[in-house]
């Protein structure tokens, strides 16, 4: 198992089953919506202490992971 699938859980009974980081309800949509809105990793460790530094990283990877096994088509 990878870094990435450590920190990253999905179950249908918490935030209707969309990835999260581990022990939070913070989903991985979250953390990249931040960033692509300027954030630093820095900025996000300050507003959220809960996360680290490697949960940030494992949400990049896991969304990395993810585009590379899918085809996504643009209606």
């Amino acid at each position: 198992m990878s870094e990435a699938e450590d920190r990253i859980v999905v179950n249908p009974k918490v935030m209707g089953g969309k990835p999260i980081i581990k022990g939070t309800r913070i989903p991985v949509y979250f953390i990249l919506e931040l960033l692509s809105n300027g954030w630093s990793i820095d900025d996000i460790l300050r507003e959220y202490p809960h996360l680290s530094r490697e949960d940030v990283l494992a949400a990049i990877k896991y969304a990395a992971k993810v585009l590379r096994e899918k085809v996504i088509v643009k209606a």
